[in-house]
């Protein structure tokens, strides 16, 4: 009788005894990046809380505006510069790149004799063109 009343308790231990010891988990495998190294570009009058305002190709503006080139990079590394170029004239600006993807911003200001068509390149730090955007000026 004194059996009868353990084994609703002896029971549960001996399935438990002879269960196989569980297995510890492999760590996952680190995340393999699928997005290659790239870069959205757009040129326009201002930022406003990370976003373009005023965005175009083609621009008349008085002498001494600033224009914007906005970026949004992914995999560039910890680092992207922004070329300004208009034939052998060019402006390079370096920007931090603490994670991807990442929105940020350079700008240059336009004075007399600025007019033209000019290309804005992001490169990576290791120099390989991101993406770029073209755009004409023309000075009021």
């Amino acid at each position: 009788m004194r059996i009868l009343v353990l084994i609703p308790f002896l029971l549960p231990l001996a399935l438990v005894a002879q269960a196989p010891a569980a297995t510890p988990k492999a760590e996952p495998a680190p995340k393999a990046t699928s997005v290659k190294p790239h870069a959205e570009v757009k040129v326009g009058t201002a930022v406003e809380k990370m976003e373009l305002t005023g965005e175009a190709s083609d621009f008349k503006v008085p002498a001494g505006t600033k224009l914007f080139v906005w970026t949004k990079v992914w995999e560039a590394g910890d680092s992207a510069t922004v070329v300004f170029s208009k034939g052998k004239a060019t402006t390079k600006v370096e920007l931090k790149v603490p994670h991807s993807p990442y929105r940020t911003h350079a700008f240059r200001t336009f004075r007399k004799g600025d007019d033209g068509s000019w290309t804005a390149q992001v490169l990576a730090a290791d120099g390989t063109e991101l993406g770029s955007a073209a755009f004409t000026v023309e000075i009021q």
